[in-house]
């Protein structure tokens, strides 16, 4: 993989990292998280101006057909900046799920509109006993004597879920819990009958939402694409935000990295600078090894995205996820500790990044689970058992390589 940007790249990962610096220092960020929303429309608009909520969405309905690296190049920026926007469930999950299923009149009524800002879409597909994997669905979807659909089931933890305007819904509409055939895509709006939404923050101040379906009937027209045929486009999309996260978590642990080092050269005790400390150079030093190796495990995932075997490429993927939810652990929990009791103020920068990674590493399937799914195991959700480093080497390297 070619890792030197693009001319056009490192023109986008300037925009974002100025805008970042110039409109979401920390305290503009906790003004944030304090309206009712948990984000700010004026800066999803300037998102959508700046043409970023379309830059991983085909040039048919608008977009700038970017990369997977174009989209980790913003994400790693947002998660310096812990930004709060619905990027991830609505221009990455939704998006692209609706882009890879749905019809070509509904890609074109629906992503323009997002990419301008105007809807926000969520999407509503994993549940509680799923635990990250992606087939796991039993929300159904039955069809009535009239042509309609009949939904019945729940959703939880729905990114996005709270402050959506229409959410796109998977559901069953054949086969058992764990099959990946029979999944549909719906999209529902927001106040449909039948519907019960109830929304929350997350710990690291995201919006989420619990859903219930309870006689939620919908036309034959709110099938987005074809009946049965829409775990691709989800695993797809569920792959994509995998992405962006580990990009996001790259740049959460640089942020914790870069305010640790500085804290350490400043805080003084015992008659002399912290960062003069043998002992607390040795952690700051772990923590920039597991940075480094977060980041090139996510070069290696967005290398593998090109691969045309999809097992492998799916190994990589779980390997930078896996990898990646424990280096974000580690690195925020030492930067709290070699904070001390100003790292768990919730008036400090650290006690955010450290919650945002420790979310980030349960998303989408935790690193147990990933770790089970990169070795091959069948039955990933019942693993709980620790891989060491070793083995997660051995595992995404190929026989040439060891």
């Amino acid at each position: 993989m070619e890792f030197t940007l693009s001319a056009e790249q490192t023109m986008l990962r300037d925009a974002v990292r100025r805008h970042c610096q110039e409109q979401y220092q920390f305290h503009e960020r906790l003004t944030i998280l304090r309206r009712p929303e948990g984000f700010s429309r004026e800066h999803w608009k300037t998102y959508a101006r700046l043409g970023w909520l379309g830059v991983a969405l085909p040039e048919d309905v608008g977009g700038f057909a970017g990369s997977w690296v174009d989209l980790a190049l913003i994400m790693e920026e947002f998660g310096r900046a812990l930004v709060l926007e619905p990027f991830l469930s609505c221009a990455v999950l939704a998006a692209q799920a609706v882009n890879a299923a749905g019809s070509e009149q509904q890609r074109r009524a629906l992503l323009p509109a997002m990419m301008q800002g105007e809807l926000l879409l969520a999407l509503a597909h994993f549940e509680a006993e799923s635990r990250g994997n992606v087939q796991f669905v039993t929300t159904r979807a039955t069809r009535t004597s009239n042509g309609r659909f009949l939904l019945s089931g729940r959703k939880s933890l729905v990114l996005g879920g709270g402050v959506a305007d229409q959410l796109v819904i998977s559901a069953r509409s054949y086969g058992g819990s764990d099959d990946s055939e029979g999944i549909s895509l719906f999209l529902i709006p927001t106040d449909a009958q039948g519907l019960v939404r109830r929304t929350f923050r997350t710990v690291d101040g995201g919006n989420a939402a619990e859903l219930e379906f309870t006689g939620l009937e919908v036309a034959e027209s709110a099938l987005v694409g074809e009946e049965g045929c829409a775990i691709e486009a989800i695993q797809q999309a569920v792959d994509q935000a995998i992405i962006s996260i580990c990009a996001e978590a790259v740049g959460a642990m640089d942020k914790v990295v870069t305010v640790t080092r500085d804290y350490l050269k400043t805080r003084r005790a015992y008659g002399t600078t912290l960062s003069t400390l043998q002992a607390l150079q040795h952690r700051l030093a772990d923590m920039l090894v597991e940075l480094e190796l977060s980041r090139s495990m996510l070069y290696r995932a967005l290398a593998a995205v090109a691969n045309p075997d999809r097992q492998a490429r799916r190994k990589a993927l779980s390997a930078a996820k896996a990898l990646i939810g424990r280096s974000g652990r580690f690195v925020g929990s030492q930067g709290i500790q070699l904070h001390g009791g100003i790292g768990m103020s919730d008036e400090y920068i650290i006690a955010h990044l450290f919650k945002r990674l420790a979310v980030i590493e349960v998303l989408f399937g935790n690193s147990d689970f990933h770790f089970s799914r990169m070795l091959g195991d069948a039955d990933a959700r019942a693993r709980t058992t620790s891989v060491s480093r070793q083995v997660v080497e051995l595992a995404v390297l190929t026989p040439a390589e060891r």
